[in-house]
């Protein structure tokens, strides 16, 4: 009952307050009502670059248990009254965004062009998350124009600005999907979305070449926005994939074993590029530095939970509803978070990882000690952590009575609840 007061309390928060104001409120209630907590270092973000390093945050965890078969969570807080479909909400213009990357994908050159257009073939467009997310925080933002000019004008400046918008989200998938091949060359990967991967088909430099293909063009597309911080914003979010990869390629046995790292690693590799790209999203509309702000808290930690039961998944999930190997994390010697919980309850499991995992007697022995931990549970306690914070920024936006904005909110944080639930 306490929890659920709690976050009912979210949305009652005075509206005389700033909204991120108000977002911040509601995380300090949280942290301030519930007696357990673990206390992990994030990345906190302000100003123009937003990006002040090392700031602590107090998370704490929901004491309600977690299974890996996947307990549901309830957000009791968040206004979710009619459930929507996300995917289905914006299915019509995610079709537009999915023939516009075909087009522009196509290269000169046969092979590159086969290349490049590989995961964006009808059939393998992967689950179409981020443009997803981003489309329906382009809704979510709408404002309305208040100067009284003729519908034609109104008609025009909406289609361009959402042009603009469903850009961002080309942007997005664009260079998400250069990284995944960067990422199985990398990671010598012979298998993604199902099929087999770019590298094992096509070879490794064909695969580079068409990363750095499509990377370009995504250039192009930002480019042709001719908005400086929003170039910027994106220029990070890349600069961050590159900083993340090399920090999981190049860490030290301390690094390894640390918590405070791999989250900064995982925000890095994954939510940057979300948490930028609504933020932008923000920007491109018009709407003040406290909702852009809001914007790219829920993208932050929408994508560190997804993050996060990705590596659950990498372990509960079998390799043909996850379209790749399983447990290729840790044979590939990358420690995530289950392992990390449970190196805290077991810590003569860090010597097995120091050990080295490429020994298969050590993953072995590994996988024993995480199937006697709660390293499962406590990373989808983490993972519902920051899907609350999520639904919580969506719930602190100004208000807003058009129906379309209202349905896009309610569809954000149906979101939240089915990245925590997901099995693949």
């Amino acid at each position: 009952m306490l929890i659920s007061s709690i976050y009912r309390g979210m949305n009652r928060i005075s509206r005389n307050r700033s909204y991120y104001t108000r977002f911040l409120h509601s995380f300090s209630t949280l942290h301030h009502h519930l007696p357990h907590y673990t206390t992990i270092t994030t990345t906190r973000f302000s100003s123009a670059s937003q990006e002040v390093l090392g700031c602590r945050v107090n998370y704490p965890l929901i004491s309600r248990p977690f299974s890996s078969g996947g307990t549901q969570p309830q957000y009791e807080g968040s206004s979710v009254d009619d459930p929507v479909d996300p995917f289905s909400l914006v299915a019509d213009e995610l079709s537009i965004v999915a023939n516009r990357l075909r087009s522009m994908v196509v290269a000169e050159v046969p092979k590159l062009a086969s290349a490049a257009e590989y995961f964006f073939k009808m059939g393998v467009e992967g689950k179409r998350f981020r443009p997803t997310v981003i489309l329906l925080m382009a809704t979510a933002l709408n404002v309305q124009i208040s100067k009284p000019v003729s519908e034609g004008v109104v008609d025009m400046f909406s289609t361009e600005l959402r042009m603009r918008q469903q850009a961002i989200a080309e942007i997005t998938e664009m260079i998400h999907v250069a990284s995944l091949l960067h990422d199985d060359v990398l990671d010598d990967a012979d298998t993604r979305r199902g099929i087999g991967s770019l590298n094992l088909v096509m070879g490794n430099k064909i695969s580079v070449l068409a990363g750095d293909f499509l990377l370009s063009r995504a250039c192009m597309t930002l480019a042709s926005l001719k908005n400086t911080e929003v170039v910027s914003l994106i220029a990070k979010a890349v600069e961050h994939l590159v900083t993340g990869e090399t920090m999981q390629m190049s860490t030290s046995a301390e690094q390894r074993s640390s918590m405070d790292y791999y989250l900064q690693k995982t925000y890095y590799k994954t939510a940057s590029l979300i948490s930028n790209s609504c933020k932008s999203i923000a920007l491109l509309t018009g709407q003040t530095a406290e909702v852009a702000m809001l914007a790219y808290e829920y993208g932050k930690n929408l994508g560190l939970a997804f993050q996060l039961i990705d590596d659950v998944l990498d372990f509960t999930g079998t390799s043909s509803s996850l379209g790749k190997g399983s447990l290729s994390d840790i044979r590939h010697g990358i420690v995530t978070a289950p392992i990390l919980y449970a190196m805290e309850e077991f810590p003569e499991l860090r010597s097995v990882v120091d050990r080295g995992l490429d020994n298969p007697a050590n993953v072995d022995l590994a996988l024993e000690y995480l199937g006697k931990s709660h390293g499962i549970q406590r990373t989808r306690e983490l993972a519902a952590k920051h899907a609350s914070l999520a639904s919580a920024a969506i719930d602190s936006l100004p208000e807003n009575n058009d129906e379309d904005v209202q349905r896009s909110r309610r569809a954000l944080i149906e979101l939240t609840h089915r990245v925590i639930n997901r099995t693949k």
